[in-house]
């Protein structure tokens, strides 16, 4: 972005009557290879270009992207989404601060995506197909994938910030399908990790192949659990996944300044047993969900929402920040420049506590282990979710039992949270994709084993 055009780009705006404009100019490559059956089943590699203007009338947001970069343009653009604005006084030129450039990755332990041939990937693709193939003859199916992007961002707002930022992202799935002859289950892995390819180099693919496979073989010979109101260990790592939907979300000031969330105006309250204490942290190095400033230039933070059951804050952007009556807390986020930023997650997680699976475990007398959770579905403005379980047992008598297929996990959010009574110290998080207004965007999930004294079980 010439400084000069960039200039013309926030007269044009001010000059509408707006308070605020922004620039957000990107350029992302990405590829993915897929393999199938045995084979390299896809390959594809793709570059994108855009600029997104924002214009603010108080809270009001105006948005419009383009891929043509010309002054003409990108003046034009500003002039269309302010049509019919009463136009401001003339405005000084905005004063730039020094240019910021910033890596979301380190680059000496970087592995560039854009230079690394597919031998790499084709290794990685292969050695996870053998290794679940090699497990049981009951494997019919493996799927393998890694998927990588590269994103270059030049940030520029009329407050005089200037910001450049490199980000880098490395995925890697793996989906194993099992058949007894007479029914098919199918579970996988898929890690993420901010940066390049030394991601492959901390997860073995046989590793990863083999954690799917030996799931999908003991679920495969399992019974149906007999649903019902009952206690629930969940799993870590991905168990998370239901506090990022049914709590995370209403969480987000863009749910809570639309009056759309179960927890507006309860900054303080307790929602939660004093054992329950949840983070958003979007500085944790070369985790999937991270990153240094958000998709504003705010610089990303470590977020306390709930603090031994209480509520301390919201996670915000601009916007919302404004109409809450909060803080920024750095987690404006958008999937691409074709999307206005809203608050969104980043890594979001139950933080570790004292108790013990074996402990968990004993409490119960008659209820489930959700050892791992798969999908589900949640309205952000009410809290009701319903999410699978992708790995189940039988807890009877204080002991895991035999293992079950079938079961949903429903409830409400803001209900299920003062139900959690134990929080484990076996603290893991998992990569994901979270979608909402501002588009699709790499989050993490997380939490220790914990137990819910009370949940409703889906069943056969």
């Amino acid at each position: 972005m010439n400084p000069s055009v960039a200039a013309k780009i926030f007269e044009a705006g001010l000059s509408a009557g707006a308070d605020f404009v922004e620039i957000y100019e990107e350029e992302t490559r990405s590829s993915m290879l897929g393999l199938k059956s045995g084979h390299i089943e896809s390959a594809t590699a793709g570059t994108e270009y855009g600029i997104g203007i924002r214009l603010m009338y108080g809270t009001e947001v105006l948005y419009g992207f383009t891929s043509d970069d010309s002054e003409e343009a990108l003046v034009k653009l500003v002039r269309t989404l302010a049509f019919g604005r009463v136009a401001g006084e003339p405005h000084p030129s905005v004063e730039f601060a020094p240019e910021k450039r910033i890596a979301d990755y380190n680059v000496d332990a970087f592995k560039d995506p854009r230079v690394l041939g597919q031998a790499v990937k084709q290794d990685f693709l292969f050695r996870a197909d053998k290794a679940a193939r090699a497990l049981s003859e009951r494997v019919v199916q493996v799927g393998a994938s890694v998927t990588d992007a590269c994103s270059s961002i030049r940030l520029l707002n009329s407050e005089g910030l200037d910001l450049s930022m490199n980000r880098a992202r490395l995925r890697v799935n793996v989906t194993v399908t099992a058949s007894d002859g007479t029914e098919r289950l199918t579970t996988h892995e898929a890690p993420g990790a901010l940066g390049g390819y030394e991601l492959l180099a901390n997860y073995s693919p046989e590793e990863i192949a083999t954690m799917s496979a030996d799931r999908v073989l003991r679920m495969l010979s399992a019974g149906y659990i007999k649903g019902g109101q009952m206690p629930v260990v969940m799993g870590n790592g991905f168990g998370g996944v239901i506090f990022h939907e049914a709590c995370g979300h209403p969480l987000e000031t863009e749910a809570v300044r639309r009056g759309a969330s179960p927890f507006c105006g309860k900054i303080g309250e307790a929602i939660g047993q004093p054992c329950l204490t949840a983070i958003d942290d979007g500085t944790l190095d070369g985790v999937w969900g991270s990153l240094k400033y958000d998709d504003e230039g705010t610089p990303t933070q470590r977020t306390t929402l709930i603090e031994n059951g209480i509520l301390k804050t919201y996670m915000s952007d601009r916007v919302g920040a404004k109409e809450v009556g909060i803080g920024m807390t750095g987690s404006a986020r958008r999937e691409s420049y074709k999307y206005a930023p809203v608050s969104r997650m980043r890594n979001t997680f139950i933080a570790p506590g004292k108790d013990s699976l074996e402990s968990m475990i004993a409490s119960v007398d008659e209820g489930l282990y959700a050892a791992r959770m798969a999908g589900g579905s949640v309205n952000p403005a009410t809290g009701e979710f319903n999410f699978a379980v992708d790995e189940g047992y039988v807890i009877r008598k204080g002991k895991i039992c035999e293992p079950v297929r079938g079961a949903v996990l429903i409830g409400k959010g803001h209900e299920i949270m003062p139900r959690i009574s134990m929080v484990g110290s076996d603290w893991e998080i998992a990569a994901g994709v979270c979608g909402a207004s501002s588009g699709h965007v790499p989050v993490t999930v997380g939490q220790p084993t914990i137990k819910v004294d009370q949940i409703l079980v889906g069943g056969r």
